[in-house]
């Protein structure tokens, strides 16, 4: 008998490697990947474009709310796996993976009323299972029914790390501190928002991966994904 396709929720905090992670057990299982924090980077892309985000990080609200009904996020799925974000039919990559859109997706991702728009689309998305989605309220709040859990962490410098090491391969300007210090507001925002803040769900497993590599990460998540279809 065929194994039913899972719902894989993963959540936890900025640059853990959810991302990455979360392609690769799509890609090995065939199932779709939908990374819900580029929607809301898609959002907050738009607002900078529009200049509803001013360059001094100034959200304003009431504008991001009415144009709501004006962004449309597609993903497109590409032949060597993953997938990349269309604002309005444009590709949004890379530029929704800049600092520029890292310091404000925070305050765009807290706003309820963006909340409730990208919750939904991404249910739509997932509703037939066979998904691994990765964010900060997938477990909790968009599939609090999926079958496996996951919630990553790791030590704060080691995560700034790893991102200035990507942002430095891409070519861009950035200090360690920055970023560093970008996380840490990031994480802090995540935890004290009022609406889905990030919380690790009650039957979640818990994936530090401070020490590990992204195959032996990779490797832990599957055995987990065996076990459920053992079972």
């Amino acid at each position: 008998m065929e194994a039913k396709p899972l719902t894989i929720a993963i959540d936890g905090f900025s640059s853990t490697g959810k991302s990455t992670l979360a392609r690769q057990v799509a890609a090995a299982l065939g199932y779709r990947y939908v990374d819900s924090g580029a929607m809301y980077r898609g959002v907050a892309w738009y607002g900078l474009e529009r200049g509803s985000i001013g360059s001094d990080r100034v959200v304003d609200t009431a504008r991001i709310i009415a144009d709501l009904d004006d962004i449309h996020l597609d993903f497109e799925t590409m032949p060597e796996g993953g997938s990349r974000l269309h604002v309005n039919g444009v590709c949004a990559e890379p530029a929704i993976r800049s600092m520029r859109v890292s310091e404000v997706v925070s305050q765009v991702s807290s706003i309820t009323e963006v909340r409730r728009k990208l919750v939904e689309q991404q249910q739509r998305m997932g509703r037939d299972g066979g998904v691994v989605m990765d964010g900060r309220d997938i477990g909790t709040v968009v599939f609090p029914q999926a079958e496996l859990k996951i919630y990553m962490t790791a030590d704060p410098e080691v995560r700034a790390r790893r991102r200035y090491d990507e942002l430095r391969a891409k070519g861009e300007p950035v200090r360690f501190e920055e970023i560093l210090d970008n996380l840490n507001t990031r994480d802090r925002q995540d935890l004290e928002r009022l609406d889905s803040p990030l919380l690790k769900a009650a039957d979640a497993i818990e994936l530090d991966n401070t020490f590990l590599s992204p195959d032996e990460q990779f490797d832990w998540v599957m055995e987990r994904v065996r076990g459920l279809n053992r079972g």
